[in-house]
């Protein structure tokens, strides 16, 4: 706001970012101080860059060493040296996981490892995204350079009063470096970032990678799982986003498993249960863990608590975005209020937890780890940080009576304004009589200046010139002079809004070493949080579609399932008809379930599928009782994913799906094949059908579980397999009422009598005459007669051709002299004859 020395008016303010005062004349009212609008908080969170993971890896005598760097939460992972042997299934497993950008390995490698690298950089394993392949030199992987390399690291997670000597032992708590094959991956990848330099392309070269924390991952107990079965059984289902401003990178979750689970309510939950669901495991006590807290959350006493603490765990925001930007010094105003609600929401949890059960894990964790940490630091945010003046200055600004100098100093700026009044009123006593009125104004990095109207005679530069003051600028047709009282107040008061904002950038500094000392803390946090979130989303489908827990028996193999339904199915159709299972033991370990088409084999065998991965991920399930024994891998053969870039037929895929169970599958398998053979010759389908069956069923006790649907019922009207216990032979119910078929979606003992095609092709809608020839040919084939042309089409054939013929005949002139009969009677007569004779 400028105040002026001017005759009976007041002057506008002035422009954004300048402070200034001015004197007006005796009779001009002086204005009221003006009120700084609050901006209303942004709740939205910014978007987040892509992540990006970067993977070393090293192989050597039959064990692997693996560690990966995530800029999304800037965190280390790394794998204990696991062995593997030279097909590398264990390091295919992983980067079918993590999907890196690139690996990293050494240029020195055995005759395995490259070949296994080859095959990763060629054209064949492009999907979704081909790797970039790094080559270091070896000495950047040796075993005491990677050590030194662990140790000498700047990692803002440690706190700085440590010793040299306590941060060794710190991080010997951390990683294991008796895993010498982990330590040089370790040692690499961090040679690899500081190279990239990951994250801070454009940053000052002085600025280091940000590394928050050392994690440890294992996939131990984890069950085998192949894209085609995650796409099959529509566990994920990625769609475009209808939004045209999400048309270059904007997908969004279909009709999928994971999209009627997804009630996450902070953005690490919903990563962490995507993660659960590429990681189904075999781990009980893992698998109870999760189930206690959902069972818990869904008993209706406990209805509020789970509402309530479902609104705290929409405050806890990305915590790990936040600490990359302290640790780069590039924390906005939002950053600190972001933080500041996600450690109170978190201190609420806590408080929560504490009055629950401390016999659930979870709960017990939350009410134990959520520390006296998170209160230090939300009391020094809210005792430091003052919200509505950031807001309002876009700049980080300190509360009163944090700092005396920074109180003073603003008190100084404060009192600027009236004090410059006086200044003005003295200027412009010394000043031309022809000038009305005058400013002394402070702008920032600039200093204080006294500031004129532009009069009308002053047309040229020359005009500027007043004797005693210094002209430094034109700006809006006002002029800005030094003078010798300016000067004096530069030297004064100096540059009050720097001095300002310099000591609070510096104390803005100090509360990010706090923080950044206590990273720990919160990085514990948002993995419980998000953990919470999950369980308490998984708890609340359970709750409205109706699913009931699980129940795991490691003695046993297979699945047993009462009246089990399919998750997806069930909410789009009117009625849906549950089923049951029994696969469990060495009896019937290979269903072969036969029915005509439309009957619901395949929504049968999609749904054995889904109930055995939700257990396996911890999920209630929609069955009225399941048991769930040790199942090591799902292999699937349901649907042909085909792709362009692969190059292959619809067939071969299939061929592929199937190699892979018969290559992998061990009797704790799960296996569902629908309609396989059908994309060949119906008999070298059949053949390579009954083939695959028994060479499982040679297996005996060690034959996986295998659900098989379909149509070749010649399959056991030619006794193709084996008669005995492990064979099975179910249908799906139907019942003929005349022409009509009526389909009961119920399985039962038995084999279908025929497959119903001609039903499913009325139902199609195609034409009755089509259908019973299709019905006369296939009774043909089924009694070894030959298959003769229809007689009334032929005839109705030779009718429409001698018709053409004499129309021809008839349109002939005869008295044309260039009518060439010959011609005529070759080209038109003699084929004719053939088709009508």
């Amino acid at each position: 706001m400028a105040f002026r020395a001017t005759p009976g008016r007041t002057p506008p303010g002035p422009a954004p970012g300048m402070s200034s005062a001015s004197c007006p004349s005796p009779q001009a009212p002086m204005p009221g101080p003006g009120a700084i609008e609050e901006d209303e908080e942004e709740e939205d969170e910014e978007e987040e860059p892509p992540a990006e993971i970067h993977l070393c890896v090293l192989w050597s005598s039959g064990y692997l060493g693996i560690a990966y760097y995530d800029t999304s939460d800037s965190t280390i992972h790394f794998m204990p040296d696991a062995p593997d042997n030279e097909s590398l299934k264990l390091l295919q497993r992983v980067l079918d996981e993590v999907n890196p950008q690139s690996v990293v390995t050494s240029a020195k490698q055995d005759e395995a490892m490259t070949r296994f690298l080859g095959k990763l950089a060629s054209q064949e394993h492009r999907e979704p995204q081909r790797p970039e392949v790094v080559l270091l030199p070896s000495v950047d992987f040796g075993p005491e350079t990677s050590k030194q390399r662990l140790l000498s690291g700047n990692y803002s997670f440690i706190p700085e009063s440590m010793t040299a000597t306590e941060k060794v032992l710190f991080l010997s708590s951390i990683i294991p470096f008796d895993c010498v094959l982990t330590v040089r991956a370790l040692g690499g990848l961090l040679k690899f970032l500081s190279r990239r330099r990951v994250g801070v392309e454009l940053e000052d070269y002085g600025v280091s990678v940000p590394i928050l924390g050392f994690k440890k991952f294992v996939l131990t107990h984890l069950v085998s799982i192949d894209q085609d079965t995650y796409s099959v059984l529509q566990i994920f289902k990625s769609e475009a986003h209808p939004s045209v401003y999400k048309v270059a990178s904007g997908l969004k979750e279909g009709l999928s498993l994971f999209g009627i689970l997804n009630r996450c309510r902070c953005r690490w939950g919903q990563k962490l249960l995507r993660l659960w669901f590429t990681r189904p495991t075999q781990e009980l006590k893992e698998l109870n863990s999760r189930l206690d807290v959902i069972q818990f959350f869904l008993m209706p006493q406990n209805l509020d608590t789970a509402q309530m603490t479902h609104r705290l765990l929409s405050h806890i925001k990305n915590v790990p975005l936040i600490l990359k930007r302290m640790e780069l010094s590039h924390t906005k105003v939002s950053d600190w209020q972001v933080l500041y609600k996600t450690v109170y929401s978190a201190l609420g949890l806590r408080d929560i937890c504490r009055s629950l059960p401390q016999s659930i894990q979870l709960f017990h964790d939350i009410a134990q780890e959520f520390s006296d940490d998170l209160h230090h630091i939300a009391s020094l945010i809210g005792k430091v940080v003052d919200f509505e003046e950031s807001l309002a200055e876009n700049r980080f600004t300190v509360l009163p009576n944090i700092d005396p100098e920074i109180d003073a100093k603003k008190r100084r700026l404060t009192g600027l304004p009236s004090f410059l009044t006086e200044v003005a009123q003295k200027e412009l006593e010394n000043l031309d009589t022809r000038i009305p009125s005058c400013s002394v104004i402070y702008i920032p990095l600039i200093g204080f200046l006294l500031s004129i109207p532009r009069l009308p005679f002053m047309v040229e530069a020359s005009d500027f010139e007043i004797e005693g003051l210094d002209f430094m600028f034109l700006s809006e047709d006002k002029l800005h002079y030094r003078s010798t009282r300016t000067k004096e107040l530069d030297a004064l008061l100096g540059d009050l809004h720097c001095e300002i904002r310099d000591q609070e950038t510096l104390l803005m500094y100090q509360l990010q070493c706090q923080v950044l000392a206590r990273a720990s803390a919160l990085t514990r946090v948002l993995d419980l949080a998000s953990r919470l979130d999950v369980l308490l989303a998984l708890a609340s489908a359970a709750r409205d579609y109706g699913y009931s827990r699980p129940r795991y028996s490691p003695r046993t193999h297979g699945v047993r399932i009462k009246n089990g339904r399919h998750p997806l199915m069930e909410l789009c159709a009117r009625t849906f008809v549950p089923n049951s299972t029994d696969c469990g033991g060495d009896q019937g370990r290979v269903k072969v379930i036969t029915g005509p088409n439309s009957s619901g084999k395949s929504i049968y065998l999609k749904q054995v599928g889904l109930i055995t991965f939700m257990a396996l991920v911890g999920s209630f399930v929609p069955a009225e009782d399941a048991e769930i024994g040790v199942i090591d891998a799902i292999f699937t053969r349901i649907h042909s994913c085909e792709s362009i870039s692969l190059g292959l037929s619809t067939f071969m895929i299939d061929l592929n799906q199937v190699a892979k169970a018969v290559n992998n599958a061990t009797e704790q398998s799960l296996v569902l094949m629908d309609e396989f053979g059908k994309g060949t010759n119906t008999v070298d389908g059949l053949a390579l059908l009954a083939a695959v069956l028994r060479h499982w069923l040679a297996l005996g006790p060690r034959c996986p579980h295998v659900f098989v649907a379909t149509n070749f019922l010649s399959l056991v009207q030619l006794q193709l397999l084996p008669q005995g216990p492990l064979v099975q032979y179910l249908t799906m119910e139907t019942c003929e009422d005349g022409d009509d078929l009526v389909f009961f979606y119920q399985l039962c003992q038995g084999v279908a009598s025929a497959s119903h095609a001609s039903y499913t092709a009325a139902q199609a809608g195609l034409p009755e005459q089509l259908i019973a020839r299709g019905k006369e040919v296939s009774d043909l084939i089924r009694s070894g007669k030959p298959i003769k042309p229809v007689n009334e089409l032929v005839r109705r054939n030779q009718v429409e051709n001698c018709q053409a013929l004499v129309g021809k005949f008839l349109k002939l002139d005869l008295e044309d002299p260039t009518l060439d009969l010959g011609v005529f009677l070759s080209q038109e007569v003699l084929p004719a004859a053939t088709t009508i004779l």
